[in-house]
């Protein structure tokens, strides 16, 4: 797995976060290469201020913070960490970090974009770079081609300004735009629903995932989540808009709650939708993290997890993998983890090698999910 970025005469060394030992994917790709030699090609002046919004692990913060003022706006807890790790392995200078629901800096002269996956989240950035930027503010965006369609364009001259696209150079395309657009229309960042057969109702920010509708993985683990009065912490990992947890809070009303996501606004959502739908005076936490970083040994009972199977634009397990190995680190003797997942995805076989054959029950299996139970087989002190 190549680790350094060579162009224009330098080089960066650049690892993906969390860095593993047996890591197959580049922090960087070819987008990224591509607005690098874009921009080099603009003969831009130092000192200039450059917004990075969506930068994976860092290459373009790093690259241009040697010469310009850069801040760097993302969702992402792992992105903000990786590029962070990537700045002070480079010894390059320092940026501004921002999640995606701060307010856009003044003066700005450059925008660069790696757009992103769900379109609610394009058309919210893309409204807010309207409103923010001075005219004539360069935007540059970067995907790849298959992920450019006439629809995306239709959103950047709707909710910014007049666009065109580049040529495409292995397989990603630029898009430049320009604030422009008249009128200037006003987003709402939030979308409600009430989830059906359900006492609850959800708002979500523009990155939230199935932030339109509960995703079946979802749908399907409502119904397995226990109540015991003898439960007093409960994880949600990955909890999104904090569905499960809104669940767990009603059906165990004495239990404390911790929220985890590397989505901030996954954790502004869930935050807000606990408050709405259990009161104000509830025991919870909220707390953007890689998985279970930092959490201490034997803390919980239990862990509710639907795991993503994705990190950014990569399709990888080793989030699910990492998330099982946190939640036996923190779960007490005797606690459980309740996953769901694609049955393809063969959690069972995961978990079995993590906790034991013995110790993995199935919950429930249809033509489509599995919910699986790991229980943490408390320690036998005679041997």
């Amino acid at each position: 797995m190549k680790t350094e970025l060579t162009l224009h005469d330098r080089t960066l060394t650049l690892n993906r976060f969390p860095k593993r030992s047996n890591e197959t994917l580049q922090a960087w790709d070819a987008g990224d290469e591509y607005l690098i030699n874009h921009v080099e090609d603009m003969k831009l002046e130092p000192g200039k201020h450059i917004l990075i919004l969506n930068d994976n692990f860092g290459a373009l913060s790093c690259w241009f913070s040697e010469k310009h003022q850069v801040t760097m706006m993302s969702d992402s807890y792992v992105s903000h960490s990786g590029t962070l790790k990537n700045l002070q392995r480079n010894q390059c200078g320092r940026i501004t970090f921002l999640n995606c629901m701060d307010e856009i800096p003044e003066f700005i002269d450059l925008v660069l974009f790696q757009l992103p996956k769900s379109n609610r989240h394009l058309v919210w950035q893309l409204n807010q770079l309207r409103k923010a930027l001075p005219k004539g503010c360069p935007v540059i965006g970067v995907n790849k081609v298959k992920e450019i369609h006439t629809s995306t364009l239709d959103l950047f001259e709707k909710y910014l300004g007049t666009t065109t696209t580049s040529l495409a150079k292995k397989k990603h395309r630029l898009v430049f735009s320009t604030p422009d657009c008249e009128p200037v229309l006003d987003v709402n960042p939030i979308t409600e629903w009430d989830v059906d057969d359900e006492d609850i109702h959800l708002k979500n920010l523009p990155n939230v995932y199935s932030g339109e509708g509960l995703d079946l993985g979802a749908r399907c683990l409502l119904d397995h989540i226990p109540q015991d009065p003898e439960l007093r912490h409960i994880i949600d990992l990955g909890c999104g808009n904090g569905v499960l947890s809104v669940k767990a809070g009603q059906l165990n009303p004495e239990a404390r709650i911790t929220c985890i996501d590397e989505s901030f606004m996954a954790i502004d959502s869930a935050k807000q939708n606990l408050l709405d739908n259990l009161g104000p005076d509830r025991q919870v936490q909220f707390i953007a993290n890689n998985c279970l970083d930092g959490f201490k040994k034997n803390s919980t009972y239990l862990v509710l997890c639907n795991p993503p199977f994705h990190q950014q634009q990569a399709i990888t397990d080793h989030i699910a993998w990492q998330m099982f190995c946190d939640a036996k680190h923190v779960l007490s003797n005797g606690g459980k983890l309740i996953v769901i997942g694609n049955r393809h995805l063969g959690y069972d076989v995961k978990l079995a090698r993590l906790f034991g054959e013995a110790n993995v029950e199935t919950l429930e299996l249809n033509n489509k999910f599995e919910v699986l139970q790991a229980t943490r087989e408390p320690a036998n002190f005679n041997k």
